[in-house]
């Protein structure tokens, strides 16, 4: 599986990787950038079929995504890194922190869930987008992702457009089969939880608080009034805030 990927901020600094949600890309941490790599090595990557990453062969799991990353932080020299994800990309992380828990310094969850609902939902829509494309799921997008108010959909629902339907599709049978809520306790990486306060997909009710109390020590939820569910998109200034926040306590590095 290769995962498009690019590297921002100082070369020497320590590792944070940024997962994306399902149905974006890796620019969906753009307006986060600035501030995150004032002080680390930045990786963002693309999920299979989104963005410039090629569409996957068949089918994967998230415990198989974060492998895919593994195996690319391997070639780029990366040991322990730093990790935040919105959505799926946080599914990731977790999957991270359970099986690799010696690479994992310091992860940030961000409007996820150990597990995201029954599979029935998933599976019909996986069948909806091979069947029609992503057009009438990129049609609601915006009422999912965010809230009545917010102005500003218009290029995360473009990413959206832009999916491969294989690569989607995928993806959403990749979150039918996820269901981590019984080894949240095996997560011994310091970790953050954030939420959206308006986030319909995974309210923090059910979902968030289910992450912050079930991993021991876990700070949060720290809900983000005013968002949705990418939240880092509609409220950046705070979830930047509260991921750097959480780092400068966490995560000094190594990079390497």
């Amino acid at each position: 599986m290769i995962l498009h990927h690019r590297l921002d901020g100082p070369g020497d600094a320590p590792a944070v990787v940024l997962g994306p949600s399902l149905g974006t890309g890796m620019d969906l941490w753009a307006p986060l950038l600035p501030a995150l790599t004032r002080r680390h090595r930045v990786l963002r990557y693309d999920l299979p079929g989104h963005g410039r990453s090629p569409a996957p062969d068949g089918g994967f799991t998230v415990e198989d995504l974060a492998g895919a990353l593994l195996d690319l932080l391997d070639d780029l020299g990366i040991g322990r890194f730093a990790y935040a994800g919105v959505s799926l990309g946080g599914a990731v992380g977790t999957a991270l922190a359970l099986d690799a828990p010696a690479r994992v310094g310091s992860l940030v969850l961000i409007c996820t869930s150990p597990r995201f609902g029954p599979p029935g939902p998933w599976r019909h829509r996986a069948a909806l987008v091979r069947r029609e494309g992503v057009g009438p799921v990129a049609d609601t997008a915006a009422a999912r992702w965010f809230t009545p108010g917010f102005t500003g959909a218009g290029p995360y629902v473009d990413m959206l457009r832009a999916t491969d339907a294989q690569g989607y599709a995928a993806c959403c049978e990749a979150l039918a089969r996820f269901d981590v809520t019984g080894r949240l306790a095996g997560i011994s990486a310091p970790t953050l939880v954030i939420a959206g306060a308006d986030d319909l997909p995974t309210p923090p009710l059910g979902h968030a608080d289910l992450l912050a109390s079930g991993i021991p020590g876990a700070l949060g939820p720290v809900v983000i009034e005013g968002a949705g569910h990418l939240a880092l998109a509609e409220r950046p200034g705070p979830v930047a805030e509260a991921i750097g926040a959480h780092l400068d306590r966490t995560w000094k590095g190594p990079s390497r």
